[in-house]
């Protein structure tokens, strides 16, 4: 991947707006997955790429300073040419001081052209070093774009397994609603309800059949005590027969 497009993704994933993605998303879970994928997987392109671009930044800041280092050093080099000159002059030695002074010149010379790179690097190192800063800010601002989608990532599977169990919970507590009449519960009141009401119903039939055995003792009592009874007044008019045969 070109570093063009990866500075691209760097500025578009750094501005992304996470929340109004989720929201269009039909399944945020699986675009957080891929979300926290692609940042990953650019923040290691991006940390590459800056690395290489910070790397030429660094080869020419060492390359201005040498220029600038190289132009003071030539600078000496010419004032002690010409002040070679000047002595040589002032000795009568015409010949030998025009040499030493074209020498000043050779080096005058240089150290303009070490100034003049020194000062076309400036603007270049001072934007390259504007990039950097930027690219660095916005490396951060993916870093914090996936520590939020990774923070978001996991508040979204604990909502969703909270969710998941409030649901098993009113799934469970529709089985067991007491007012439901398909519910195994009321069944089971209803058949306890059943069970209870045949117990009353034997009760009730036992009640009745002894009733009624104490109702034929006393009518068993009534005609033992009508025979007792009408065997003591024909034995009573007996009696008086007899006494009044005498």
């Amino acid at each position: 991947m070109a570093k063009q497009s990866i500075f691209g993704r760097i500025a578009q994933l750094a501005k992304a707006n996470i929340n109004a993605l989720l929201d269009a998303a039909e399944d945020p879970a699986k675009m957080l997955d891929q979300m926290v994928r692609d940042y990953s997987s650019s923040i290691s392109e991006a940390e590459s790429a800056i690395s290489e671009t910070i790397g030429n930044l660094r080869l020419l800041e060492q390359d201005h300073a040498e220029d600038v280092a190289n132009a003071e050093d030539w600078g000496r080099k010419a004032i002690a040419a010409s002040r070679k000159a000047d002595e040589l002059r002032a000795a009568g030695d015409a010949v030998d001081a025009d040499k030493f002074d074209n020498l000043a010149k050779v080096a005058l010379g240089r150290q303009m052209a070490a100034e003049k790179e020194a000062k076309d690097a400036e603007p270049v190192i001072a934007s390259q070093t504007a990039v950097v800063d930027q690219l660095k800010r916005g490396l951060d601002a993916m870093k914090g774009k996936l520590g939020e989608l990774s923070s978001k990532r996991d508040q979204l599977i604990a909502r969703a397994k909270t969710a998941q169990a409030q649901t098993q919970v009113m799934d469970a507590m529709k089985s067991i609603d007491l007012l439901d009449p398909t519910s195994e519960i009321s069944r089971f009141e209803e058949k306890v309800r059943r069970e209870e009401a045949r117990v009353l119903g034997q009760q009730e039939l036992a009640s009745s059949s002894l009733d009624a055995q104490f109702e034929q003792l006393e009518s068993s009592d009534q005609a033992i005590e009508l025979e007792a009874r009408l065997a003591a007044l024909k034995l009573g008019g007996a009696q008086n027969a007899v006494t009044s045969g005498e």
